[in-house]
């Protein structure tokens, strides 16, 4: 019998950060994984840390702000080859700065209404009408 290899997964917090009708997407680097789509700022949770925590510690990294995490909207798994993303977006209502480009190549404000034209990861693009949902 050939024992078949767990599959690895890694979970992930994205901010759904909302100004009027807009919403705040990075663009990833050309140096990394998925480079050049446009992602919802967030990232990888550390070993000890809260999805709520890891979330707001990412946005202070990648944005320069200090983000009030708002609930929990919705999860969703995706696959990229052999590793599993689990994903859990939450809302971001309130924060202190001016998002800044530390991490990105560049952010931008994006009207929700224009989110089906936005190249953006394929996980992100599974959950689109989620997302659209949960935004409106």
């Amino acid at each position: 019998m050939i024992k078949k290899k767990r599959p690895r997964w890694i979970p992930v917090v994205a901010a759904m950060i909302r100004k009027e009708n807009q919403v705040l997407l990075g663009q990833r680097p050309e140096s990394g994984s998925l480079a050049g789509a446009w992602e919802f700022p967030g990232g990888k949770i550390e070993i000890g840390e809260s999805p709520e925590e890891a979330l707001h510690r990412e946005l202070n990294e990648e944005l320069g702000i200090n983000a009030e995490i708002g609930s929990l909207k919705f999860s969703i798994t995706h696959q990229y080859g052999d590793v599993g993303i689990l994903l859990l977006f939450f809302e971001v209502h309130y924060w202190k700065g001016e998002p800044k480009t530390k991490h990105h190549n560049e952010i931008k404000w994006v009207p929700i209404s224009s989110l089906d034209d936005i190249h953006l990861p394929e996980a992100n693009k599974k959950a689109l009408d989620q997302i659209k949902a949960a935004l409106r």
